[in-house]
């Protein structure tokens, strides 16, 4: 029987065809990079690592909003080659600020200088990470560290610690890691073990430990050493409340998920991190809304200088509130989150004062909750030092997502048809929306978008980040 002739493709659909076979080539590399030697690769802040050939061709084409062209996939091969020959280990790769500047002549020797210019984080052995408390947050960072783990040399999740709420526990829990309403399956295998009361998601190895009092858990037991315990459940905000964590054998230093009492340090990573000292043991990472407007009151401080302003939040509702009209001891809460706005009191601009200084007393702040689960807003009213531009605002934001030092902070889009569920998994603390800007004079107004839930817990993992770097170097300072 004769063959068929083949369909005629157009040049469009086989050029397409030809960068999809050339992406499919670069994941295999791609992956064994990250699992073998810790390399990160993305793209001017999207990871490369655990995507698909058409999300890499989306990060490619995305380039262009810097660049003003889409990255050429067969450069990108040529970057993973030399990245492999050279033998590098735990450094991140920014194919977007690497490729728009290199030249035709001389491409090799071009990317070679950079990648060896790249600062390294790999370390000898990994460190231990604790999540107190299962909940919403304590669920996106396992999904985050999990998702993180390389070659096994960084952050480990070692274990959860909660109360127990019933026989089936530990399937529910392991449940909650495999589903979720917001941010959809989890990637990859999940698998319980009740006897020895362990999860095993993709090759990561939890216990589960039962306990209502942090004191009472031995967790060099459990083979669990100097640790970074992160928690989640707010329960404790003060220095004393939280110092409990660290009369647990094995465990070196704490991590509060929500704003902390003085005088312990709120840190938003890439503002204040900085200012984490190695012998801080207790540090607090703030709260989703402090993360998302600081790294940009930041930018338009230095700019043009804030005289005052006015931060309104639109937040998603959240577990403390009621799903129908019940008692609640904070004002209006009690009433139904799935059916009312709710306008409620937030800290979060008096709080940003605690990483920017310079900002003390310029602020004022109320939110309002809103019946969706997740992404809020955040709008910022500001009085400046100088007449501004709109263009010119947004233009700095702009390439600040893009190339500025806090570019794994904000993000930014000039999308007319953007709305909140297209922010869910944004890992970024905050998204500046450059269509709403309005500019008159001294007065600028920001709509900042967040994924309260995951920029926030991506903001949390940056910090664990930076003290297991720290913790790394103190073990190499130790004698032998």
């Amino acid at each position: 029987m004769p063959t068929a002739s083949p369909l005629p493709v157009d040049s469009a659909h086989q050029a397409w065809l030809d960068r999809v076979a050339l992406a499919e080539q670069a994941v295999p590399i791609i992956g064994r990079l990250y699992r073998e030697r810790d390399v990160v690769t993305h793209v001017h802040g999207k990871k490369l690592v655990n995507q698909s050939p058409i999300d890499i061709l989306k990060a490619h084409r995305w380039a262009r909003r810097i660049g003003e062209r889409v990255l050429r996939v067969e450069d990108t091969m040529a970057v993973l080659r030399i990245a492999d020959e050279e033998g590098l280990r735990g450094v991140s790769i920014d194919l977007g600020r690497l490729l728009v500047d290199a030249p035709v002549e001389g491409f090799d020797a071009f990317v070679r200088e950079h990648l060896a210019a790249l600062p390294s984080w790999s370390q000898d052995e990994p460190t231990d990470v604790v999540l107190y408390g299962f909940g919403r947050i304590g669920r996106l960072l396992a999904r985050i560290l999990i998702g993180h783990a390389g070659s096994g040399l960084g952050l480990r999740l070692r274990a959860i610690v909660v109360r127990k709420g019933g026989e089936d526990d530990l399937e529910k829990r392991a449940s909650l890691l495999r589903r979720d309403s917001v941010h959809g399956a989890f990637l990859g295998t999940i698998e319980v073990d009740r006897e020895a009361s362990t999860i095993l998601a993709n090759g990561t190895l939890i216990q589960v430990i039962y306990s209502d009092d942090p004191t009472t858990v031995d967790y060099a037991q459990h083979g669990i050493e100097r640790a970074i315990v992160v928690d989640n459940t707010g329960r404790w905000r003060d220095e004393a409340g939280l110092a409990q964590h660290l009369e647990c054998p094995g465990i070196e230093r704490v991590v509060l998920t929500a704003p902390g009492k003085s005088p312990l340090k709120n840190i938003v990573f890439g503002v204040n991190h900085d200012a984490i000292a190695e012998d801080d043991r207790i540090v607090t990472a703030a709260s989703c809304t402090t993360n998302a407007i600081t790294p940009v009151l930041q930018i338009i401080n230095d700019a043009y200088g804030i005289e005052h302003g006015h931060v309104e939040t639109v937040h998603s509702y959240t577990n403390d509130q009621n799903l129908i009209d019940n008692f609640h001891k904070g004002a209006r809460r009690g009433r139904s989150a799935a059916l009312n706005m709710v306008l409620t009191e937030t800290g979060a601009a008096k709080a940003v004062a605690k990483a920017l200084p310079e900002l003390e007393g310029k602020l004022t702040g109320n939110a309002i909750r809103v019946p969706t689960p997740d992404v809020s807003m955040a709008i910022l009213n500001l009085h400046l030092e100088q007449a501004v531009d709109r263009d010119a605002v947004n233009d700095l934001l702009r390439r600040t997502s893009l190339t500025g030092a806090l570019r794994a902070q904000i993000d930014f889009t000039d999308s007319p048809e953007v709305v909140s569920t297209d922010f869910v998994g944004n890992n970024r603390a905050g998204i500046v929306d450059g269509l709403a800007t309005i500019a008159s004079g001294r007065h600028l107004v920001l709509y900042v978008w967040y994924d309260n839930e995951y920029g926030y817990s991506s903001q949390v993992v940056r910090v664990i980040e930076h003290m297991a770097d720290q913790l790394a170097k103190a073990r190499q300072l130790l004698p032998a």
